[in-house]
């Protein structure tokens, strides 16, 4: 009884705190806002399902920040990465430089050639052009009497070779025919892979714009090569009662465009090589570049650039030296008969001038006189052979010598030696009265001091270009360093996270 007293006790306490009220009271009490309740009830859920940074694991919370830092990096990458699929690169593949130092080796192969179809007199053989069905040489006996009724009906054939028969025409036709297919050779060569080269987007824009200039350059070749060839075949082209040649213009021309087609490919070529042996190495480079910069190497600058145009121009003169046959006239060096020039009245003869005024008797005479022409050749070569001379000693001053990188003091001996040996093949040459042997070594002489001057002035030069990629290399090894701590991250995050 006890017991029941104690817990009746114990809830009459406890219902005595709990507040009653009487009906009407309740209906009369006035609600709780709803706007506020409902407040609260949506605080308290969203603050239930927000996580708390308590509930991650710190490997977690660095995954996730890794991550939002890198999504945008990895958007703009492949925005980037998109954008240079459809763009040119800044650096020229490697391969095009070595495809371009090849194709000028091709094209000096068929200069030295295309002297010794000269000398043998091969170059009339072939009395038609035809770019695609003449690539095939004559499959049959009739293909091989068509060709040689049509040789037989050329001047060169009616005054020079009547005793000519079939068997000593097959050995020119094949020289002419030779030295054709290699031009063409060289023309697929080289613009099929420009195609490519630019459609992969292999090159720099400047690059492709040289690739194309130097494709067109070379489909010119071909078409002043026939225009030399149609001067020998028609009387009405040379003087009657001639030697039937080409005309020496044409010639000249045809010399001069495989010359310049020559030192574009060799010099666009060596660009290229020269850029990527630069970027091994940006601090030697910028240190090389900043001493190519200096005041010192500027008269040896242009002295180098001036040598090259008087090689050219004595290449030139050369060439209308072998258009005329000039260098069968005055086999001796340094006299030239009785003294040093012939006669005054034999180099300005009025016999080469056309208007009755006279006032074409000195450009015809220099262009056209054998003698005069020969003579300009011979001073331009020795012009050029006192100017390589004077650059050798002149580079070799103590003030020059200091500043002179040591590739350029190769380059300017290469250039010494290469002379000494061309003024030997030239008076070799004019003194055995052009043997052919020694003719297209002279030839290849001068093409070859040529790529001397070039390749030592282009030592001495830094593009722009390369300049700026040379600073931009300097940058990349931090970038390319904080790239890599960043990938090492997130594959180390990626495996604790599997485990």
């Amino acid at each position: 009884m006890a017991f029941f007293q104690l817990g009746l006790r114990r809830a009459a306490a406890h219902l005595s705190r709990v507040p009653f009220a009487c009906g009407p009271c309740v209906r009369q009490q006035v609600p709780a806002p709803p706007s506020r309740v409902l407040q609260l009830a949506r605080a308290a859920r969203s603050y239930a399902s927000t996580p708390t940074p308590e509930s991650k694991t710190p490997i977690e919370s660095l995954s996730s920040n890794t991550a939002k830092a890198a999504r945008p990096a990895a958007q703009s990458s492949s925005s980037q990465n998109s954008r240079k699929s459809s763009s040119f690169p800044e650096t020229n593949a490697k391969v095009v430089g070595y495809w371009l130092v090849g194709s000028a080796v091709s094209v000096f192969g068929i200069v030295v050639f295309g002297g010794l179809t000269r000398l043998t007199e091969s170059g009339l053989s072939i009395t038609e052009w035809r770019p695609v069905t003449g690539s095939l040489p004559p499959m049959s006996d009739a293909d091989w009497q068509s060709e040689f009724d049509k040789y037989r009906a050329s001047p060169e054939f009616k005054l020079i070779n009547p005793h000519m028969d079939l068997a000593e025409f097959k050995k020119i036709y094949f020289m002419e025919w030779t030295h054709r297919i290699w031009g063409r050779v060289i023309g697929l060569t080289f613009v099929l892979p420009t195609i490519y080269f630019i459609a992969r987007r292999r090159v720099t824009p400047r690059m492709a714009v040289n690739l194309v200039g130097i494709s067109a350059l070379i489909a010119f070749q071909g078409f002043i090569g026939w225009w030399m060839v149609k001067s020998g075949l028609k009387d009405d082209l040379f003087a009657p009662g001639s030697h039937p040649r080409v005309s020496q213009y044409r010639l000249t021309a045809h010399l001069a465009t495989a010359f310049v087609c020559y030192a574009w490919m060799l010099v666009s070529g060596l660009g290229v090589l020269r850029t990527h042996r630069l970027l091994r190495d940006p601090e030697a480079t910028t240190k090389m570049f900043a001493a190519l910069k200096s005041p010192t190497l500027r008269t040896l600058r242009r002295s180098i650039a001036g040598l090259t145009v008087l090689i050219f121009t004595t290449v030139l003169s050369g060439a209308l030296v072998a258009g005329l046959d000039a260098g069968l006239i005055y086999n001796e060096f340094p006299m030239m008969g009785n003294g040093l020039t012939p006669p005054k009245s034999e180099l300005f003869d009025k016999f080469y001038s056309r208007k009755e005024d006279g006032s074409d008797l000195w450009w015809r005479n220099m262009l056209e006189n054998p003698s005069l022409v020969q003579l300009d050749h011979r001073i331009l070569a020795t012009t050029t052979f006192t100017a390589v001379v004077a650059l050798f000693v002149y580079s070799r001053t103590g003030r020059i010598k200091a500043a002179m990188p040591r590739d350029v003091r190769k380059g300017v001996t290469g250039l010494l030696h290469l002379a000494l040996l061309q003024v030997s093949l030239g008076i070799t040459t004019l003194m055995y009265m052009v043997p052919i042997s020694l003719a297209a070594a002279h030839q290849a002489g001068a093409l070859a001091l040529l790529t001397g001057a070039l390749v030592t002035g282009h030592r001495l030069r830094a593009s722009k270009a390369t300049q700026a990629l040379v600073q931009k290399a300097l940058q990349s090894p931090s970038k390319l360093q904080t790239g890599a701590i960043s990938q090492k991250l997130l594959k180390k995050i990626a495996e604790n996270k599997r485990v």
